[in-house]
C-alpha cells in the first residue's frame, strides 16, 4: 500500500502501471485483491475515505522503529543513525537522494484530487 500510495500520490504515476507492474511480478498475484487495493491506494475505488496518502517516513518511523527493514535491503545505510534513515529529506545519507519531497507532493496530490 505504501508503494501505491507512493507511486500514485507523490509521482502522480497512473494506478493501472502499478497494478500491471505487481501482476507480473507478485508470485502470490490475485487479479481481484491487487486491483482492489491499488484502486483503493490511489482514491479511485469505492471507499469510505477518499483521500488517503500514506508518508514513507511515518510508516517506516512506525513499523520499522529500529531500522531493520531498511538495513537489510539497503546494507550501506546499516551505519546511520536510526533518526537520520527516518528523516532522508533533512539528513544527506550514504545512498541516492530521495527523487521527491513528500510534503511537497502530499500537497500538490491534495489539490490535483481537489479538482482545482
Amino acid at each position: 500500500m505504501i508503494v501505491a500510495s507512493f507511486l500514485t500520490k507523490d509521482l502522480m504515476i497512473d494506478w493501472r502501471w502499478g497494478e500491471q507492474h505487481f501482476a507480473r511480478y507478485l508470485i502470490d498475484y490475485d487479479r481481484n485483491v491487487n486491483v482492489g487495493n491499488r484502486q483503493r491506494s490511489a482514491s479511485v475505488g469505492a471507499d469510505p475515505k477518499p483521500l488517503r496518502i500514506f508518508s514513507p517516513i511515518l510508516q517506516a518511523q512506525k513499523f520499522d522503529p529500529s531500522g531493520k527493514y531498511i538495513t537489510t535491503y539497503l546494507p550501506e545505510l546499516a551505519g546511520e543513525s536510526v533518526w537520520k534513515l527516518h528523516d532522508p529529506l533533512t539528513y544527506r545519507l550514504n545512498y541516492i537522494a530521495p527523487i521527491v519531497d513528500h510534503s511537497i507532493a502530499q500537497r500538490k496530490a491534495r489539490e490535483m484530487y481537489k479538482g482545482d
